[in-house]
């Protein structure tokens, strides 16, 4: 079976960030927490997941369409520190020197990248994985498509069906944009509808199924909600679309472009000694990235499983 996995770059090298102390430098002194965090669990990733085609997207700095809907979009969000900043192009030599297909698109989220491509990538035997530490990405689990998503640090990783993705949200995965419309999302500053939390949420699309649908029956709902629901109908009709992540973006996936590579190359070497990196070294062996096998399907009917990382 082939097996597209796509790793969410900019959320993961963040995630390693934080997750990693500073005092992680090179042996010139450069901070490099992140990138060690990032290219570690790359590895993992690989081993556990056994990608016949793999490929990482980045964010880029450029403003998206999102805010141009809604100018105050993510506007709370702090300035990223200038020792992560610096990172990102480290971790997109790393990427490239391991002969790694990565696409970014100015005006859109890496969100949108990756939904493109799981969309465009729809093949009889085939199976897609997204490596990311964003819960917006949970809209996309479908049959065909899991979240690998870590859960405590770096550490420790779940992989997210359908049934594990309604047990976090309280809905289905197709449903989330629709309750991301009714409640907003504090961390990209859209308001949603005031006064509706995750409960009523649940409970109006358990009924209605979706936000259109609940409107279309706004004569059938108890007379204060229907009163805010009619009020802040703009707002969660435009919360809805921020949430919705595109499958339109202008960018081609080739599969055969992404086919996994042998990167145990004296290049990639020479760079993790110049990053210090000198522990990761072995875990390049193509014996070791291919010890484990990972070929169990999760259904509805099957637990969880939570990878441990390092």
């Amino acid at each position: 079976m082939n097996r597209l996995v796509l790793i969410d770059g900019h959320a993961i090298l963040y995630r390693a960030y934080h997750a990693l102390p500073t005092s992680l430098t090179t042996p010139k002194g450069q901070i490099i927490n992140a990138v060690y965090g990032f290219t570690s669990m790359l590895l993992k990733v690989i081993s556990e997941l056994k990608p016949t085609h793999l490929i990482v997207v980045f964010d880029t700095p450029q403003p998206t369409f999102r805010n141009k809907l809604y100018k105050d979009y993510q506007i709370q969000r702090p300035k990223a520190d200038e020792e992560f900043i610096v990172q990102i192009d480290l971790v997109k030599k790393v990427v490239n020197e391991m002969n790694i297909p990565l696409f970014e698109c100015p005006g859109f989220e890496a969100d949108d990248v990756i939904g493109t491509v799981v969309k465009q990538y729809r093949k009889e035997n085939s199976e897609t994985i997204v490596v990311t530490s964003d819960r917006d990405m949970l809209q996309l689990i479908n049959g065909k498509v899991k979240l690998y998503m870590p859960v405590k640090g770096l550490s420790i990783s779940k992989l997210y069906g359908e049934k594990e993705a309604e047990e976090r949200m309280g809905v289905k995965s197709s449903q989330i944009v629709d309750y991301k419309g009714l409640v907003g999302d504090p961390s990209d500053n859209y308001p949603g509808i005031p006064g509706i939390g995750p409960k009523s949420a649940e409970k109006l699309l358990r009924v209605w199924g979706t936000l259109e649908n609940i409107y279309a029956h706004l004569s059938s709902i108890d007379g204060k909600l229907a009163e805010k629901l009619l009020e802040h109908k703009d707002s969660a009709l435009l919360s809805k679309q921020l949430a919705t992540i595109v499958v339109n973006a202008p960018v081609t996936f080739n599969p055969e472009a992404c086919i996994l590579k042998n990167f145990d190359r004296p290049n990639v070497h020479n760079l993790f000694a110049e990053f210090g990196f000198r522990s990761l070294i072995p875990r390049l062996r193509s014996d070791n990235i291919q010890q484990k096998t990972f070929n169990k399907k999760i259904n509805n009917n099957e637990k969880s499983q939570q990878i441990k990382f390092f």
